[in-house]
């Protein structure tokens, strides 16, 4: 028996499941393995030994690479000062500072976990600035796992999402339709800065639906929210919608912004600073110093490389390499998403059998890829890294020609 069946075995005895969330393997290809034994850069390992070059970086949350020898190095030094003390060390209002300095719209910035929490407390903020209830959100859209906004109502009640209103990403008539549903009680419109739902096609914004989101917030006095959690340090350190002219009054930031450090940070403008102190959110480990540390190291140093553009670089190489693979070998796939964040999904596979197979075979040959959930690029990634990886995805792409 392998080490990952041994441990799942074990797991599956005193961890309902096996494991929660989504990084349970169950809804991945036979073969791809639970449990990692390390990583460093753009590889891992699993607890079998094998070598993978890491295309899901961690869910997101690595942008420089595993256990980028610099912000280990910062983490490291606070962590021998201290980290979750009686109140937070000096580091917190320095990684404040330059949060905000770097976010175009962010007068403050306030700290937590998860990319939950980033959410949640944008959503509690803007419900206590404005005095409202009802919360515009994309149909399909993911903003995190506490019962407002799960996508699986297993143990939630219908109350607990009782003031939520969908629209359709990108498209401003259902926007201002839902709007309207929601009257005199609309306190804030939750959106991604690209749609990102599982399993289908990735989808920008169009300058048009951004700018309609902004005037619709202005017009009507709730808060624009930009849910930054997944997208952010990966698309443009100042926000994501910078490039459209758009600034969120609220944004939720989580995944990558202390490079596999659990930290969340919500940031704001002036309009809802007071707001923000006069809700009451905590957590014991929030203002554990180590993170800070590290996610003060982390956008110095995405800054000092130009990192976002590396990474840019880096996936165009991959998405080049895979286009033109898949017409050699006789598929048509669609790539979708920033290059940085990236989606490949086969023409006429509904039931995404051809992109289970294909990553399957990419697995067997020594590369990490995902067939639905939208991957992720790490400044770790250089070009010799992408091209041995499109060595092994060009004989995966044969492989699965021969089936």
């Amino acid at each position: 028996m392998s080490q990952d069946a041994a441990l799942r075995e074990r797991a599956a005895r005193v961890i309902p499941g096996g494991l929660w969330g989504h990084l349970r393997v169950q809804g991945l290809p036979p073969g791809y393995p639970q449990f990692f034994s390390r990583a460093q850069g753009c590889r891992l390992w699993d607890a079998d030994g094998r070598e993978f070059i890491d295309f899901m970086c961690s869910w997101g949350p690595v942008v420089l690479g595993h256990h980028d020898p610099d912000v280990q190095a910062a983490a490291a030094a606070q962590a021998r000062l201290g980290d979750t003390m009686n109140g937070p060390a000096p580091v917190l209002v320095e990684l404040a500072e330059h949060f905000t300095s770097l976010v175009a719209h962010a007068d403050w910035v306030l700290f937590a976990k998860n990319g939950t929490d980033a959410t949640t407390i944008c959503v509690t903020t803007a419900r206590a600035a404005t005095g409202r209830r009802k919360l515009l959100v994309a149909q399909g859209a993911y903003h995190g796992a506490a019962p407002w906004c799960t996508p699986y109502p297993a143990g939630t009640t219908a109350e607990d999402r009782a003031h939520l209103l969908h629209y359709r990403y990108n498209d401003i008539a259902s926007l201002e339709q839902a709007a309207a549903q929601a009257g005199e009680d609309l306190a804030a419109v939750l959106v991604s800065p690209f749609r990102h739902d599982y399993g289908v096609d990735l989808e920008l914004p169009t300058p048009g639906f951004a700018t309609a989101a902004r005037a619709l917030c202005d017009r009507t006095g709730a808060a624009l929210i930009l849910d930054e959690v997944r997208t952010g340090c990966r698309l443009d350190l100042a926000g994501s919608w910078e490039h459209l002219g758009v600034r969120p009054d609220l944004a939720a930031w989580s995944k990558a912004i202390a490079n596999g450090h659990a930290l969340a940070a919500v940031t704001g403008n002036d309009r809802y600073r007071a707001a923000a102190a006069s809700i009451f959110v905590t957590g014991s480990f929030w203002c554990g110093a180590v993170a800070m540390a590290a996610a003060l190291a982390t956008l110095r140093k995405l800054q000092a490389l130009d990192g976002i553009a590396q990474m840019r670089a880096m996936g165009q190489r991959l998405r080049d390499g895979l286009g033109a693979q898949a017409a050699a070998h006789g598929f048509r796939i669609r790539q979708s998403g920033p290059p940085q964040m990236p989606l490949l999904l086969f023409d006429d596979d509904p039931d995404c059998a051809l992109g289970t197979a294909f990553c399957s075979l990419a697995l067997q040959r020594g590369v990490y890829l995902h067939p639905k959930h939208n991957m992720f690029l790490s400044v770790a990634h250089r070009a010799e890294d992408i091209d041995q990886a499109l060595q092994a995805t060009d004989d995966a792409f044969a492989a699965l020609a021969r089936r």
